[in-house]
């Protein structure tokens, strides 16, 4: 979608300062002994074919006088150039999630950003087997994209195939700690969605932990909690510690620092021990 140009001295007025009115451009000083402008250098061609902005690559050993105007000490080091003026950007080398929050910022969509969109306005419409396609062309256009994995998981999530959510949750490994709390959080919703649909039976404490199923699913998470406590106060043991468990799950859509998890986790803890 962008385009990736070499730049120098004589160049850097019309296809930088002048461009950057059309459209942010991303001035990256680099050289060719630097190591970790060679790891950086991929990422940026990489996200420039997704993204329309302008790469515009300054070699500071054959153009010194640009590095020395702009204050370069060190490379690699991006500046960000919008309406003609010339910004900090980030000095060294951030990895590709952190370049993609800075292409965010700038107001900048992906391709892949802009499908999805497309194919949430088509299942808003109601045409879910339309969306469904795009989505799973998508999946073949861009496999191994973790971000569009778990975008694809909470479609089908909401689309009621829990499997085939289940399925795409599998390929994204504990390791990855960037993705892996969504995945706990849609592995749980997951969870509730099956609790929802399960025969019911005819106890209060079944009716109860229906309810607060149901709840989780409405985010009324606290009166939720609320009542699965409850439970555990009445039988530890209901449904194989059933209540205890959903809690827990609870706290795996809510994260560690929501003050609900907090609060719930003391008060079970204090009930348990």
């Amino acid at each position: 979608m962008g385009s990736s140009i070499s730049v120098n001295r004589d160049r850097f007025a019309t296809e930088v300062i002048q461009k950057s009115y059309e459209k942010p451009v991303l001035v990256d000083f680099f050289a060719t002994w630097c190591g970790p402008c060679q790891m950086l250098k991929p990422m940026l061609e990489k996200l420039v074919q997704e993204y329309d902005f302008v790469l515009a690559k300054v070699d500071i050993d054959q153009n010194p006088d640009l590095a020395h105007e702009y204050g370069v000490e060190g490379v690699p080091d991006v500046r960000i150039v919008l309406d003609g003026q010339v910004n900090q950007g980030f000095v060294g080398v951030l990895p590709e999630p952190q370049l993609r929050e800075l292409l965010a910022q700038l107001n900048l969509k992906s391709a892949l950003d802009e499908s999805l969109e497309a194919l949430y306005k088509e299942a808003a419409m109601g045409q879910v087997e339309q969306a469904q396609a795009r989505l799973e062309a998508l999946l073949k256009q861009y496999p191994g994209d973790r971000k569009l994995t778990l975008e694809a998981a909470n479609f089908y999530l909401e689309a009621g195939q829990l499997e085939t959510a289940e399925t795409l949750l599998s390929s994204i490994p504990d390791q990855d700690k960037a993705h892996f709390p969504h995945v706990k959080t849609l592995r749980a919703l997951i969870g509730f969605k099956r609790m929802v649909n399960q025969p019911r039976g005819d106890s209060d404490l079944d009716r109860q932990f229906q309810q607060a199923v149901q709840q989780i699913l409405e985010e009324n998470y606290e009166a939720g909690l609320q009542q699965l406590l409850d439970i555990v106060s009445r039988d530890r043991r209901f449904q194989n510690d059933g209540a205890r468990k959903a809690m827990l799950a609870v706290f795996d859509i809510l994260g560690d620092d929501h003050p609900l998890t907090r609060d719930y986790r003391k008060r079970l803890t204090m009930l348990l021990y």
